[in-house]
């Protein structure tokens, strides 16, 4: 659980709880001292909302990696177990902050399930760097250990809900960013948190140690509660911090197979971005951090019931809003955020940089419910703002593009779908791109994911895409502070400064 208020209440953490770290705690472990006191907190398994579109009507047949062959199942010529009833796979999308799984039907592709959750791992840190950090110190495993134990509860339930044995899931997908794959099939992930900032298996691809960065393995090897010889594939990175979900993603929306220009927003504690024009595809990890999904912010909160979604500001200044499943508000989700930082900026109650009228502390948004935005929440989202902000122009002008000129912009993430458009533009979180040419795509890489489950064509397709993409690190850019700080400003991205820009950059 992660203590909230009163944790002065609470007996000092026991040996069993020496593996975390800062506000949390393990509830079995926390005592309380003064039986009047009261101690505030959250717990971290928490159904979260996932939205996750249908995917167009198939144009390629299901070929998945696993087949049936006279009743006996088979990868390629070598036989695994004799089918049981059903045939099932795990598409499996681990993000920073939310792990999200489909069970498939691997006959028809049909999801017979879908789950979220929240990822456990937030006791390491609240984004890659401090969860790398983590697993460098004397609790190497831990993080690996509660990410499993997590996934492996929820499909036992799954299971039982669903009437389905275990022996029947023949077939796994990973994907994830480079650090949230790693550290779920146990590698080291230091490499990614110091120059050149790439998992072990880009480092072992360049040096020619092997072909691909996917990674196989058996659930036996891992501990994964499916067929103790079902295969668990990671699909392969793109580069450096760009990992396996992005290669979802772009599989999720067949990107770059259109004409004209395409761009990927995957927003995320972790954003991730990715344009593709002029006969190039370019590709940036942009460290926004957890304002946007939960972290940072006195009342953010992950998309779960009770999450205030959406509000505006009627004619007398007072807040309208709808939250998650009608439930009484306890705080506020992204897209409900960005909802509030535009409406707060429209009627002049907070300046571009995030100061309030009449210089207040902070402003209430339910005073009934104790909800307020304090100065430090708008400099946290500021901050976050500013990483998509300085990625998504940084591309472009690499590209020599304008925002007028993006034919398409797929918005992905856990929050995007919900997230109004107009209102992300006017406070520069998106490229001021027509609003009309936004597609909301919400888990994209689940649905990427969910694609190699019943595909290895799509599996050859991504790692052919994958190796063609061309990596930029932000922060080589000469000018990418200055973009960072002006990024932080609660206004729209000027167009045109791709190209004002593009001589400076070279």
């Amino acid at each position: 659980m992660e203590v909230r208020e009163g944790a002065e209440h609470l007996a000092p953490p026991t040996e069993a709880e020496s593996f975390l770290r800062g506000p949390y705690r393990l509830a079995c472990q926390a005592v309380v001292l003064d039986p009047g006191a009261t101690v505030t907190f959250s717990i971290l398994e928490r159904r979260l909302r996932i939205v996750v579109p249908e995917p167009e009507p198939r144009t390629t047949p299901i070929d998945p990696a696993v087949h049936v062959v006279d009743g006996i199942v088979h990868y390629g010529a070598t036989s695994v177990a004799p089918r049981l009833a059903g045939m099932y796979g795990i598409a499996i999308d681990v993000g920073t902050t939310t792990i999200a799984l489909e069970l498939v039907d691997l006959d028809d592709g049909r999801v017979v399930e879908v789950v979220a959750l929240e990822n456990p791992q937030r006791f390491g840190g609240s984004d890659v760097m401090n969860r790398i950090s983590y697993d460098e110190g004397p609790m190497r495993g831990q993080l690996r250990q509660s990410l499993r134990k997590a996934i492996n509860k929820e499909l036992r339930q799954l299971y039982e809900r669903r009437g389905i044995d275990r022996r029947e899931v023949f077939e796994v997908v990973i994907v994830g960013n480079a650090t949230m794959r790693d550290l779920f099939f146990g590698l080291d992930v230091s490499p990614i948190g110091q120059r050149p900032y790439k998992s072990t298996t880009e480092l072992e691809l360049l040096a020619g140690l092997r072909t691909t960065t996917a990674i196989t393995a058996l659930a036996h090897e891992l501990g994964f509660h499916s067929h103790p010889h079902a295969r668990i594939w990671g699909a392969p990175l793109v580069a450096s911090h760009v990992g396996a979900d992005v290669t979802a993603d772009l599989a999720a929306v067949v990107f770059g197979g259109q004409v004209g220009v395409s761009m990927l927003v995957d927003v995320g504690t972790n954003t991730e971005v990715v344009v593709a024009g002029r006969g190039r595809i370019v590709a940036a990890s942009c460290p926004a951090g957890p304002a946007f999904e939960g972290g940072d912010v006195t009342y953010g909160m992950q998309a779960a019931a009770g999450a205030i979604e959406s509000l505006a500001f009627d004619d007398h200044g007072r807040i309208t809003y709808d939250t998650i499943d009608g439930a009484e508000p306890i705080g506020l989700c992204g897209s409900g955020l960005i909802d509030l930082v535009a409406g707060l900026r429209r009627s002049d109650r907070m300046s571009a940089k995030g100061v309030f009228a009449d210089r207040a502390p902070l402003v209430e948004v339910v005073p009934e419910a104790g909800i307020s935005f304090t100065r430090a929440d708008a400099s946290a989202l500021a901050q976050a703002k500013a990483a998509n902000t300085v990625g998504q122009a940084i591309l472009l002008r690499e590209l020599g593009i304008e925002p007028a000129e993006v034919d398409r912009l797929y918005l992905a993430g856990g929050f995007a779908a919900h997230v109004d458009v107009e209102n992300a533009i006017e406070i520069g979180f998106l490229a001021p791109v027509p609003a009309d040419r936004v597609v909301k795509v919400g888990n994209a890489s689940l649905r990427g994911a969910r694609e190699f489950l019943l595909s290895v064509t799509a599996r050859a397709a991504a790692e052919r895409l994958a190796r063609s993409i061309e990596h930029v690190e932000l922060e080589t850019a000469p000018d990418f502070f200055d973009l960072f700080v002006d990024g932080c400003q609660f206004k729209p991205l000027e167009d045109g400064s791709s190209s004002r820009r593009a001589g400076a950059h070279g």
